[in-house]
């Protein structure tokens, strides 16, 4: 069987039938023909319903993942929506402490509104793991590295529990992407995507995605609420997405080593505090991280001496680091992460949070250079 790097390099690359084409096509049109009885003439009715160039996508995402079956959608909120609709009112959901602002928002409001029972803890302490599972458990939420302290959650661990709980585990795996970590090797139910980051690669595509490792219940109610509702990726981000897909593998080692060089770089200036990147020896999960992710990632963050003017200083002061909010991109990307969030954030105020682009991680350490030395 071909490796991973073969298959996502190869990945919606089947020539087309018509044209012969090895760039797959765009199907853009809304609808499709069928017969006088109503049956589809070529296997689509609508793209609400079914498209094919973003079946080549969910394709390629199942395997890169090693999941059964994958769904794409509109944004990885509407994918994060869709799950949460999934589940009945008065259902029980765990969260991380350390979470993507978006997904405690969405489920801290709109699905509080709706009924939906919501804890939060420290995801690397298994006896609080063990003490938030009620009888109405039904998910079990893990970011490994999460957003954005860069924590490490052992996935196999948590997924044996909660699976003795009777309660799903679903991975947000945007950081790390498959080409670093396959949470559904290790026990995971479901892998969540924001296709928009590592996954599209370009900064130029807005999507989401669930892969799930098997086909249940809980897959079903996502499928019939996509389909209804219609949150979908379009034609034109799939293939934007499958392009990215492509060249994942040469972009995400090239981050990766660059992070890890600034990183370690920084972990030893005076003017940082402290830096979170699960590649240092020093980061108290690194064992875990090591076990569970071939490379560390092309995110970390950091946190400077002098408090939040020091830190919005830096960004300030940056010339190769454009200040936005994003990740995964060809361009490197910092940003003070707790005025991102705003209201309600729990990031320490001094906190930068980076994506390492494609750049000579050289110019990227000079520039950091000249703006540490300036706070």
């Amino acid at each position: 069987m071909d490796k991973l790097p073969t298959r996502l390099a190869r990945a919606g690359t089947e020539p087309d039938p018509e044209t012969g084409a090895v760039s797959p096509p765009i199907h853009l049109s809304s609808t499709f023909a069928r017969t006088v009885e109503g049956e589809p003439t070529g296997g689509y009715v609508y793209s609400r319903l079914d498209n094919p160039t973003r079946r080549r996508l969910e394709e390629a995402l199942a395997d890169a993942e090693g999941g059964r079956h994958a769904r794409a959608f509109a944004s990885g909120m509407a994918a994060a929506m869709s799950l949460f609709q999934a589940l009945d009112p008065g259902d029980h959901i765990i969260l991380p402490h350390d979470i993507y602002f978006g997904v405690r928002a969405l489920a801290t409001g709109p699905f509080k509104r709706w009924g939906l029972d919501v804890s939060h803890i420290d995801m690397s302490n298994a006896a609080s793991l063990e003490a938030a599972f009620k009888p109405t458990t039904r998910l079990v939420w893990i970011e490994s590295p999460s957003n954005p302290l860069l924590t490490i959650t052992d996935i196999a661990a948590v997924s044996e529990l909660a699976h003795h709980h009777e309660a799903h585990v679903v991975v947000d795996n945007t950081w790390p992407s498959p080409a670093l970590t396959r949470p559904i090797e290790h026990g995971a139910d479901i892998v969540l995507h924001s296709v928009t980051k590592y996954l599209g690669g370009h900064s130029d595509v807005l999507g989401g995605a669930l892969v799930f490792a098997k086909e249940d219940d809980l897959f079903s109610r996502v499928v019939e609420i996509q389909r209804e509702a219609g949150a979908v990726l379009d034609p034109f981000s799939s293939w934007l997405t499958l392009r990215g897909m492509r060249s994942l593998i040469p972009r995400i080692t090239h981050q990766c080593n660059s992070a890890l060089q600034l990183a370690t770089w920084l972990d030893s200036h005076k003017a940082v505090e402290a830096v979170h990147y699960p590649g240092l020896p020093s980061h108290p999960s690194h064992d875990t991280a090591r076990r569970q992710m071939s490379a560390f990632g092309g995110m970390l963050s950091f946190r400077v001496h002098g408090g939040k003017m020091a830190a919005l200083d830096l960004v300030r002061t940056s010339r190769l680091f454009t200040n936005a909010t994003s990740l995964g991109g060809t361009e490197s990307l910092m940003e003070h992460r707790a005025s991102a969030e705003g209201d309600g954030s729990t990031t320490p105020e001094n906190l930068l949070r980076v994506s390492v682009g494609l750049e000579s991680v050289d110019d990227l350490q000079d520039d950091l250079s000249q703006a540490l030395d300036l706070i």
